[in-house]
């Protein structure tokens, strides 16, 4: 017979299988067992992209005008198969959402448009292609590994036209200091890879952008965290003890806690700066991640004045 209040045949089986007597009564866990994925929340081990999403959902949903004019610009966001929402009619992917929020936050500071650029590890190229796609940019150099610019070079050859890519210069590795030796840029970048570096590169990288650029952009970890309950430590010890031992701020820490966040923001600040003639213009918390930060720096009023007047006069690469 029907019970008239009855559960329907899902809501059954999960009584059945999830809500079994340890399960309602070990109250001391509970919330974080099969029985609350069931009833409060779903999953995150098995629904990592539900969740993505979600995230992506939400901060496509507070993106300025400004913002939504950028993304627009951006062609053939499509190549590569992101993962994505529609919002406004619009496909939104992670990737050039941040891209966005990092340029908007750099473009309030420098003037892009007529600029050389620098990117040290640019991945496979998304901020080059949203800066690209926004500004006039003069020329656009990547310095990266060999592996890393085959990545890029084929990216960007597919995404952008053929007049846009001709500014993007490609450099490995082995020939920064006989391309670069006397080059000077407007603005170098740094997004998410100092941290993944030994410190002596993070420090020669910073001693070629003290020498050549007029500003500094970086988003990176304020710290490092060792917490298994993120992914389970996927990988083994051994990348958990090399990812421990990379960048220039290597201390553990609670990175979903605020107070603990903030505490380690002025290190991130005096850790990136390229010299001491250099100023943080900006700075603040990265969104949606707890533990990144982002600061922008710029070389002392004297220092650029002298480089403005001199730059006529530079051979270019």
């Amino acid at each position: 017979m029907h019970d008239k209040y009855g559960p329907s045949r899902l809501r059954a089986r999960h009584d059945k299988i999830h809500a079994t007597d340890e399960a309602v009564t070990e109250l001391a866990s509970f919330k974080a067992k099969p029985i609350n994925f069931k009833i409060g929340f779903w999953d995150p081990e098995v629904n990592g992209t539900r969740y993505l999403k979600a995230l992506l959902y939400n901060l496509a949903a507070d993106l300025s005008d400004e913002n939504w004019k950028r993304l627009r610009r951006i062609g053939n966001r499509d190549i590569g198969n992101p993962i994505t929402i529609t919002y406004d009619g619009e496909p939104v992917c992670m990737d050039y959402l941040l891209s966005v929020l990092e340029l908007d936050f750099i473009a309030r500071h420098v003037e892009l448009d007529g600029s050389r650029a620098l990117e040290i590890g640019a991945g496979y190229g998304r901020t080059c292609h949203t800066v690209l796609s926004n500004h006039d940019v003069r020329e656009y150099h990547i310095i990266d590994l060999p592996s890393s610019l085959k990545l890029s070079s084929g990216y960007l050859r597919s995404v952008l036209p053929q007049e846009q890519f001709s500014r993007i210069h490609f450099t490995s590795i082995h020939d920064v200091d006989t391309r670069y030796a006397d080059t000077r840029f407007d603005v170098s970048l740094n997004i998410n890879s100092f941290a993944e570096m030994n410190e002596e590169t993070i420090d020669a990288y910073l001693a070629l952008i003290d020498v050549h650029s007029d500003y500094f952009y970086i988003r990176d970890p304020v710290g490092k965290y060792l917490d298994p309950s993120l992914d389970g430590h996927a990988e083994g010890r051994e990348i958990v003890e090399m990812a421990l031992s990379t960048g220039k701020l290597r201390d553990v820490i609670d990175i979903h806690d605020n107070r603990a966040i903030a505490a380690r923001t002025p290190a991130f600040v005096d850790a990136y700066r390229p010299g001491p003639r250099w100023t943080c213009v900006a700075d603040g918390w990265f969104r949606p991640w707890s533990y990144y930060w982002q600061a922008l720096y710029g070389k002392d009023q004297a220092e650029q004045l002298t480089l403005g007047a001199q730059a006529d006069d530079e051979p270019r690469p």
